[in-house]
């Protein structure tokens, strides 16, 4: 009786349905995340702004594996291939004891210039988000945004 519950995971997986309670729980938390991400953008210098704990860590590793990846704009559709996913997947699972939810699903902006919405949001596991992130911080990427900001509060 106590492997019941087991058991009940070896099941097909297509037997499984989302819950759209669930979904839109996910997506709330996701949209409130990319929320407080803008907000801090907007309102320190990036390259003083850390995300982790071990943000000199994932940088690094980062930058040894993928050193000529593009930050500023993603191409998703290159992100996304199978060759990439090759690489990224070993890459996310260093930090599964590292990062907590290194997996979760995170909004992550296409083009470092612009914000969070519809046309400039791909979904990306939270370590690769961390990573792409961090870089664009520390290599100036992301200082537009403050800039933005700056300027439109003086338009006010």
């Amino acid at each position: 009786m106590e492997n019941q519950g087991l058991n009940n995971l070896d099941t097909d997986a297509q037997n499984y349905i989302n819950d759209p309670q669930i979904e839109m729980q996910w997506a709330m938390k996701a949209f409130q995340h990319a929320e407080i991400h803008y907000n801090l953008l907007s309102a320190i210098d990036p390259k003083l702004l850390k995300l982790t704990k071990i943000d000199d860590i994932i940088y690094e590793e980062f930058r040894q594996l993928f050193k000529n990846l593009k930050v500023d704009f993603i191409d998703v559709d290159f992100m996304k291939s199978a060759e990439q996913k090759e690489l990224w997947r070993p890459f996310c699972e260093n930090f599964k004891e590292k990062v907590e939810d290194y997996n979760m699903g995170t909004l992550l902006r296409v083009d470092a210039t612009g914000d969070y919405n519809e046309e400039n949001t791909t979904l990306v596991p939270r370590i690769q988000f961390f990573a792409i992130e961090i870089a664009r911080n520390r290599e100036g990427h992301n200082a537009i945004i403050k800039e933005k900001f700056k300027k439109s509060s003086a338009e006010k």
